[in-house]
């Protein structure tokens, strides 16, 4: 069942309508395709962030983790070094754990590393789908998702399981998971 506010749009039903920024986040952000590094770096770690936890508690914190993490930084990311993430673990503006923290980093340098193999990370991602865009609705895993967790894990990516990829490759736009009767519901083409 689909929300509806005073703007009178219908949005999908998991959006929290008392809460702007998520609001604004599921209206400008989620689904709407990205090939742009540094935005996918920025998702990629608040994606391993919010395993086991909701988006909600994470985008409330969005600003936090930017100040923190060198506003996504992929180069400077990558360069923590323990000192760093011991003042990253003590941050209260994010979710201290350190095993998110530490893979944050050392998913960094992959990122990097992807990149520079493929030209932008991107071009890797994008190629998962031939560079089309998936509709669907109401899962949590998807082969895609299987097999882009399978290739990352493979090249060392920690937090990156099949349903954390699941809502990356939504937050990427290569899925687009709009319910029927959300305003920006399209159906495939």
């Amino acid at each position: 069942m689909t929300e509806r506010t005073d703007d009178g749009k219908s949005r999908c039903s998991w959006v929290n309508l008392n809460n702007p920024a998520y609001v604004a986040y599921h209206d400008s952000e989620w689904c709407v395709p990205t090939h742009d590094d540094h935005e996918l770096f920025e998702m990629l770690v608040l994606e391993g962030f919010q395993a086991g936890l909701t988006w909600e508690s994470i985008l409330n914190r969005r600003q936090g983790f930017r100040d923190a993490f060198d506003n996504f930084d992929v180069n400077a990311v990558a360069a923590y070094d323990e000192r760093k993430m011991a003042d990253l673990k003590n941050d209260s503006r994010i979710i201290r754990n350190g095993a998110k923290i530490k893979a944050a980093v050392s998913n960094a340098n992959i990122f990097r590393d992807i990149a520079a193999e493929y030209g932008s990370f991107a071009n890797y991602l994008w190629n998962w789908s031939d560079g089309e865009v998936a509709y669907e609705v109401g899962q949590a895993t998807s082969p895609l998702s299987d097999a882009l967790s399978k290739d990352l894990k493979k090249r060392g990516m920690k937090f990156v399981g099949p349903t954390i990829m699941y809502s990356y490759l939504q937050a990427a736009g290569i899925i687009n998971s709009h319910e029927p009767e959300c305003y920006l519901y399209k159906v495939q083409r």
